[in-house]
């Protein structure tokens, strides 16, 4: 049995959603988002909230189960407070600006790097050394931070590089004479 699963989603003031099938579409003040759930489970909603049931006791209709409900508390949660990863750049030199719908990176290459910014997520540099990534899809969130992140991961030895707010780098001693 699936602990999460069995937890229905509430639907907070401000919130309406509707279930078609195996489409669960949910509007909020911060916009509206859709998913599309497998064969696997029943969707239904009840008064306020949505329940996520298996169909059947196969393996893959339990795991789905469990997926489901989340993915469908995402779909809430996104609508209504949104979603934020924090970024931190560490190193001389190092430092993001905004210009435009374009991050411009300084990162020690010879040349500056450019990120678009994708449709539907806000990225805003508060600080030269600080970049904040808001939305109200989870996953695409996460994704511009990696994609972010991966132009110069930070490295163990003196920690320069893009981190996520407040990761821990694990560090290595230098060479010994």
């Amino acid at each position: 049995m699936s602990r999460i699963g069995k937890k229905p989603v509430d639907l907070p003031s401000g919130v309406s959603a509707s279930v078609s099938g195996q489409i669960v579409e949910v509007k909020g003040p911060k916009g509206t988002r859709t998913f599309t759930a497998t064969d696997d489970v029943n969707v239904a909603m009840e008064d306020n909230t949505i329940s996520v049931t298996p169909r059947g006791k196969s393996k893959k209709a339990l795991q789905q189960w469990g997926m489901s409900r989340t993915m469908v508390a995402n779909l809430v949660e996104g609508v209504t407070n949104g979603f934020k990863k924090e970024l931190e750049i560490t190193g001389v030199g190092y430092r993001a600006q905004m210009q435009g719908n374009t991050l411009k990176l300084a990162l020690g290459y010879s040349h500056d790097v450019d990120f678009q910014v994708p449709a539907g997520v806000t990225v805003t540099c508060p600080k030269q050394t600080e970049i904040t990534i808001e939305g109200i899809d989870q996953q695409l969130v996460g994704q511009v931070a990696a994609n972010i992140r991966e132009w110069r991961a930070p490295e163990p030895y003196k920690g320069k590089g893009i981190k996520y707010k407040g990761e821990f780098i694990f560090r290595k001693e230098g060479k010994k004479k």
